[in-house]
């Protein structure tokens, strides 16, 4: 029997829309100068990849619950939905979301779906909402969650509450927070530096609800220059299809220029900015300060990727 559980998303649409509001009437009353603050086009891209992504989200999901609901059926384990496992499964599932998110920047055909979020060199709320439509990259690293007994509901909920969590941590209007929330939680500061371009604080701080899988596993960066929203290229780009399909378009043309199958695999499956060995050789050294790392043909973060400067669109 399936767990009764709200949709959580869904009830926090009018919290989105008040935040966002609010933020947008900050910016008027209270300019900052220094801060990337709103675009119209900007803003309305991320609104559409919000809207097209729960279009192609509901499709994902008919073969991503097959699997789900196949492997619940064949573990042994049941973990019930009580008052205290609920916490539980939620702790569970942020510590998958880490590896996921992290999986999403160091593996470029990963990344080819993470970056439309990373797109925009705008941070507001409405940067929450710049979600991708090829999601079908997220579930293999849940699957050990089903496996231990959590249903595939609650999964659902405990994404959706890490999501809605997310949504306010994408902003520019709140500074640091009391020490011992910004050493326990995932902050606005904390988020700030994992959308930032600045080679320092590249794929870093990758935590939904808790930021201390960050300091446990050597991914935490401090916030303290101001960050540069973006990518290490940007797209000049405002149509949705183009942002949520950019990557995937660049790694096929890597392919189709790659001389060997092993420079084939390396273009999929390596780091955004992999390159072949003769070619990392060869490549001008990067900048000493600030470092930058790769980028891959469309642009993005790179961590551990071979030190080239830069390669175009």
């Amino acid at each position: 029997m399936s767990p009764n559980l709200p949709d959580v998303v869904l009830w926090s649409i009018p919290a989105f829309v008040l935040l966002t509001v609010v933020e947008m009437v900050s910016y008027r009353l209270h300019p900052d100068e220094d801060a990337a603050g709103y675009g119209t086009k900007d803003a309305a891209t991320s609104v559409g990849m919000g809207l097209g992504s729960l279009v192609f989200d509901a499709l994902w999901k008919i073969p991503i619950v097959a699997i789900y609901t196949a492997v619940y059926a064949l573990t042994p384990l049941s973990i019930p939905v009580l008052w205290w496992t609920v916490p539980l499964m939620l702790l569970g599932q942020d510590f998958f979301y880490y590896w996921s998110h992290r999986g999403h920047h160091v593996i470029r055909i990963l990344w080819a779906c993470h970056v439309v979020h990373h797109s925009s060199r705008k941070f507001n709320l409405t940067t929450a909402l710049r979600q991708p439509w090829t999601t079908w990259t997220v579930w293999p690293f849940y699957v050990p969650l089903i496996a231990l007994g959590v249903h595939p509901a609650v999964l659902a909920f405990c994404s959706s509450a890490n999501l809605v969590y997310q949504f306010w941590v994408h902003t520019e209007r709140v500074g640091k927070l009391p020490r011992p929330f910004e050493f326990v939680f995932n902050t606005p500061s904390h988020h700030r530096v994992h959308h930032a371009s600045q080679g320092g604080y590249l794929d870093r701080n990758f935590g939904g609800i808790l930021i201390v899988w960050d300091r446990m596993f050597g991914s935490f960066t401090t916030e303290t220059e101001r960050p540069v929203f973006g990518l290490t290229k940007n797209i000049a780009t405002y149509n949705p299809l183009r942002v949520a399909t950019h990557e995937y378009a660049a790694i096929a043309r890597d392919v189709r220029a790659a001389s060997t199958w092993g420079e084939r695999a390396g273009r999929v499956f390596g780091g955004p900015g992999w390159q072949p060995r003769a070619a990392a050789a060869t490549a001008p050294a990067a900048p000493a300060a600030p470092a930058t790392q790769a980028t891959g043909a469309g642009g993005g973060t790179a961590a551990g990727a071979a030190p080239v400067a830069e390669r175009a669109v």
